[in-house]
């Protein structure tokens, strides 16, 4: 089964339209990753998580 975005509804009752098509969005995206790689692998191995608590461990208080 395949599922489509529909934003019509959206944009008819609230006047919002996308900035992005799926295509040049998705092509976008791929490419942040692509040029990102440090982070993603910090991010998959975890590594990330110290980063987190010793910046918002004040902020949860």
């Amino acid at each position: 089964r395949r599922y489509a975005i529909d934003a019509s509804k959206i944009e008819r009752e609230l006047g919002w339209k996308p900035a992005e098509t799926f295509d040049t969005g998705i092509r976008k995206t791929v490419g942040w990753y692509l040029d990102n790689q440090d982070w993603v692998a910090n991010v998959q191995s975890g590594s990330y998580r110290e980063w987190v608590e010793k910046n918002y461990a004040e902020r949860a208080a």
